[in-house]
């Protein structure tokens, strides 16, 4: 789909059969293009638009660069996280004088956040520069506001592991399943949001050390780059301090594990031991040989009992005063 946005342009479908785009469109968004209309921007700004397999590449000087007087740069941005699947897409965006042209086979939220708020406010469309800084400011947003969710996850997976009663502390099987899935995906969508944070911070540490930049008529934009990248930089860092929290929180589910088998190999060493000594008796008695003078007593069997039970209960107790069980 075509949709181009800015003076005179509302964000309405633009058929590719149309010779042209709209003179006032500062903003042209290409979502899942034809090569029909990949031709028609092409055709109508004279710039090549990046295919999907050039979009994908991961080496910055495929994803960063300057041709023909224009910025050419492919960001990964988060999406899926309400599917509950977080991954990356990529989104181009080409910079020209007086457009911005944006490809993409992805919406992400803020992305349809920020058009749907261009139709409600077209101001925000006024110029190219003004929409790529607020949709690249929608998108460090959506960052920031997961890695709160994300945060929030971490204090609730951290009062499971650590109660304050030693009872509760205990892990059944289903609750260490739930436990280490949801440290799992937390973990996933910390590494997807710190890779668009640095993907991003590539991006503006590329277009505020153009020339263009520099000149005295974009100061603005300048600012705009010197504090995206701040935010951004301080989003990464904010995500790395999250994912130390959840590689502690995964060692110390992994300890209470090793701890809960300790307890039951434990309990399965002292009760062999004490259950060792009346088996040894019980044995010896029921050895059926003749000249056996313990088989002839009156109280034999009664006598046996006896002595199994305290050689069971003699080990219980002296374990129980050295602390063992």
């Amino acid at each position: 789909m075509l949709r181009t946005y800015g003076p005179g342009c509302d964000g309405s479908i633009i058929d590719a059969k149309v010779k042209r785009i709209p003179k006032g469109a500062t903003w042209i968004d290409l979502e899942e293009p034809t090569a029909e209309e990949e031709a028609l921007v092409e055709r109508c700004i004279h710039l090549n638009i990046p295919t999907r397999d050039e979009m994908a590449e991961i080496e910055p000087s495929s994803r960063l660069f300057e041709r023909d007087n224009a910025f050419y740069m492919t960001i990964s941005v988060l999406c899926g996280v309400v599917d509950g699947t977080p991954s990356t897409t990529p989104i181009t965006f080409v910079l020209a004088d007086d457009r911005l042209v944006t490809i993409r086979y992805q919406t992400p939220k803020p992305v349809r956040a920020f058009y749907e708020h261009v139709r409600r406010e077209p101001d925000l469309a006024r110029d190219a520069g003004t929409v790529l800084f607020r949709l690249v400011d929608a998108i460090v947003d959506r960052l920031a506001d997961e890695l709160e969710t994300v945060g929030a996850e971490i204090e609730h997976l951290s009062s499971e592991i650590f109660q304050k009663e030693l009872e509760d502390r205990r892990i059944p099987a289903e609750k260490l399943t739930r436990l280490l899935t949801s440290i799992g995906r937390a973990q996933t969508l910390v590494t997807k949001i710190r890779y668009t944070a640095v993907s991003t911070a590539r991006m503006l540490s590329f277009l505020g050390g153009s020339s263009r930049l520099h000149q005295s008529a974009h100061a603005d934009l300048r600012h705009h780059v010197v504090s995206l990248t701040t935010d951004v930089t301080s989003l990464s860092e904010h995500s790395s301090f999250l994912s130390d929290n959840l590689t502690f929180l995964l060692d110390a589910s992994l300890g209470l594990i090793s701890i809960e088998q300790n307890a039951a190999m434990k309990l399965f060493s002292w009760a062999a031991i004490i259950f060792l000594p009346p088996t040894l008796i019980a044995g010896v008695f029921g050895m059926n040989f003749h000249y056996m003078p313990e088989l002839s007593w009156h109280y034999g069997y009664p006598l046996a009992l006896v002595l199994m039970l305290v050689s069971a209960v003699g080990p219980y107790f002296y374990f129980k005063r050295r602390g063992w069980i």
